[in-house]
């Protein structure tokens, strides 16, 4: 009996090494799979003017910051502005409690005339109790992660979004005209 107490203890560590390593592609995945779907939640929410639930996926600092009413009001004075088609999800990039994604906004502009546009932004998405809450908007709560985060913004440095709009067929970048200080 000796022998086996002395055996096992000693496969115990292995085995569980082992078993550790093999689950973290899955554990990669399945924050992926996680991270794609509040994305494409949100999307949705937008999309169809559920602001109310959008709130909801909002980091606790911006709720903080930002009452719900005013947040679904801003939304709203802007909702005649545009309309979402579709997104597109690209390459998805977790690390602990951050992640980026790369995605494509499909969209028309309605006011001040009538366009197609496409809007390519990299999300941000912080994870809070389980969930991952989109903090795109929020730059304090990005600045915050990625201080804490120093090696994951060497793997993907922030990118600004680009905004383009539909002309004779192709697509032409649209830049923002500077506002003086």
């Amino acid at each position: 009996m000796q022998i086996h107490s002395l055996v096992l203890p000693g496969l115990v560590l292995p085995s569980l090494l082992l078993s550790l390593v093999a689950a973290a592609p899955a554990l990669a995945a399945s924050n992926e799979t996680e991270v794609r779907a509040t994305v494409e939640r949100v999307f949705q929410e937008l999309k169809s003017k559920n602001y109310d639930a959008l709130y909801e996926n909002l980091p606790a600092s911006s709720r903080t910051r930002l009452t719900r009413e005013r947040f679904t009001s801003s939304l709203r004075r802007t909702q005649d502005t545009y309309a979402l088609d579709r997104i597109e999800i690209g390459k998805v990039k977790a690390s602990g409690n951050l992640a980026t994604v790369d995605t494509v906004f499909y969209g028309r502009l309605l006011k001040p005339f009538e366009t197609e546009g496409k809007i390519v932004a990299q999300q941000y998405l912080v994870r809070e109790d389980g969930k991952w809450k989109v903090a795109t908007g929020d730059n304090a709560t990005i600045r915050r992660f990625l201080a804490a985060n120093p090696a994951f913004v060497c793997q993907l440095p922030r990118r600004p979004p680009r905004v383009f709009v539909k002309k004779d067929g192709g697509w032409l970048e649209f830049a923002m005209p500077k506002r003086p200080r």
